[in-house]
């Protein structure tokens, strides 16, 4: 071998040692970087099933608050009011104690007697925001069949305002034991405005 060919070869070897040192430097810069990249691969997976099941779970939550709130749509009622009309308590209530009476009519619920307090000083309402409503405990004593009051009662309960049922005393007539025998309370409330 001359030196020429010499020269060549150990450039060729100091060239492909550079080659070798900066790929294997390269590579040790490149390998960190590749291996993170693919465990923020893996991490974006898990974190796109995790959303994707908060998401579901989310949507459920969601689609039973809406159902809980249909609920208690149908569970709270708004007070009566007058709409602005400057009436006395008994008149108030008057007009919403008569949409009570035409569904006792009717039921063909026979009403004996009827007793009323008005702004009872016991209640929850006068005592705890006095001025805000006016109330009125009525307690009716009562003859019906069992049919007719069962269906006075479910009006009762699907009445479009606020009342209170305080109590039920129901007792079978003696003569004729499909008669019933009724003592009912109930309250009924006006906003004032």
């Amino acid at each position: 071998m001359n030196k020429e060919d010499h020269k060549k070869l150990v450039v060729m070897y100091i060239i492909l040692g550079l080659g070798l040192l900066g790929a294997i430097l390269i590579g040790t810069k490149i390998y960190p970087n590749v291996q993170r990249i693919s465990s923020l691969n893996k991490n974006i997976k898990s974190s796109q099933a995790t959303l994707n099941d908060e998401t579901r779970k989310l949507e459920v939550l969601r689609k039973n608050q809406e159902k809980q709130e249909e609920e208690i749509d149908d569970v709270y009622k708004a007070f009566f009011s007058s709409n602005g009309a400057q009436l006395d308590t008994e008149a108030t209530l008057g007009l919403e104690f008569s949409e009570i009476l035409e569904s006792i009519r009717k039921y063909k619920v026979k009403t004996r007697s009827i007793k009323y307090d008005y702004n009872p000083e016991d209640d929850n309402f006068v005592k705890n925001m006095p001025g805000s409503y006016q109330v009125c405990r009525v307690s009716m004593e009562m003859v019906a069949k069992y049919s007719e009051f069962k269906e006075f009662l479910r009006d009762l309960y699907a009445h479009p305002h606020f009342l209170e049922i305080s109590k039920i005393e129901i007792a079978p007539y003696m003569k004729n034991k499909r008669i019933l025998l009724i003592n009912l309370q109930i309250k009924i409330y006006a906003r004032k405005d």
